[in-house]
């Protein structure tokens, strides 16, 4: 987590307070559900972090507004109100979203994943947020419950996009690594990374490529949008976002987040609550 990030959470945070919770860790199927989908909803006090812990069912997390993060291994998604996370039953994962943000999440059974057993992105489209928000007034065990779910496993479907950044580990790469992920806006080139580092500008491509599927500035570039993404979700003003992460104008900045998420800095921002902007 870079160190913008971090002083925008501080000030998002309203009393400042920093929450970490510590889940279980349960097999796929450990515990079975008595529905297909149960879901949940919890307005978050704090700013949160939730330790590596792993559920007995399938997970989808999504918000209505603000953003969040998941991490699974090396890679870090950004669950933003168009796009949900679909967490695998069994898979160790942990979290992270600001103060003020409503956490919603479905519990799906083991049986016949909707998803597959993958970690996937979800398109969160109005259709499939009120049929999750409609199944949390249904009481359980009725028909309109069992069609409320049967209609959600109808419609649920991978995003076209993702914001994911996946942190590569080898020992060559981790210079650029830590310092992109501490200040995206550092400016340093590949050929200035490879003379420092005494290698080609290739050698650093290649490792980059084989253990993220990117290249250098490709990667950079998703870093970049992921925090500025995050910071626009705590209420940071689209040219300041843009600035923090190292793009000169709003206009690169607006390209380069639809490269990586499909959309624009403005729509992301829409979704914000007001409440939240210019903290």
């Amino acid at each position: 987590m870079t160190s913008t990030i971090k002083q925008f959470h501080s000030r998002a945070s309203a009393s400042g307070h920093v929450a970490e919770r510590r889940l279980p860790s349960y097999s796929a199927g450990q515990v079975c559900l008595p529905m297909q989908i149960l879901g949940s909803a919890e307005t978050m006090e704090h700013e949160t972090y939730w330790t590596e812990h792993s559920h007995p069912t399938h997970e989808l997390l999504w918000r209505d507004d603000g953003v969040g993060t998941v991490t699974i291994g090396t890679r870090t998604w950004t669950i933003t109100p168009p796009l949900g996370m679909w967490v695998p039953a069994g898979v160790p994962h942990s979290g992270w979203t600001p103060a003020g943000v409503v956490v919603k999440a479905a519990q799906f059974d083991v049986d016949d994943p909707p998803m597959g057993n993958a970690p996937t992105t979800v398109r969160i489209h109005p259709l499939l947020r009120l049929l999750l928000s409609r199944l949390q007034t249904l009481e359980p065990g009725t028909d309109s419950y069992a069609l409320t779910e049967a209609m959600i496993l109808d419609v649920l479907s991978p995003a076209e996009h993702e914001v994911i950044v996946h942190r590569p580990t080898a020992e060559l790469l981790t210079p650029i690594v830590e310092t992109v992920l501490t200040d995206p806006s550092d400016q340093t080139t590949l050929q200035e990374w490879a003379t420092r580092l005494g290698t080609s500008p290739r050698t650093i491509t290649r490792a980059f490529t084989a253990e993220t599927g990117l290249g250098f500035n490709r990667w950079v570039t998703t870093a970049r949008i992921h925090c500025a993404i995050t910071l626009i979700g705590l209420g940071c003003e689209i040219p300041d976002a843009a600035a923090d992460v190292g793009y000169a104008s709003a206009s690169a900045f607006t390209t380069a987040c639809r490269r990586i998420t499909g959309t624009t800095p403005a729509n992301l921002r829409a979704e914000v609550p007001q409440s939240r902007l210019s903290v």
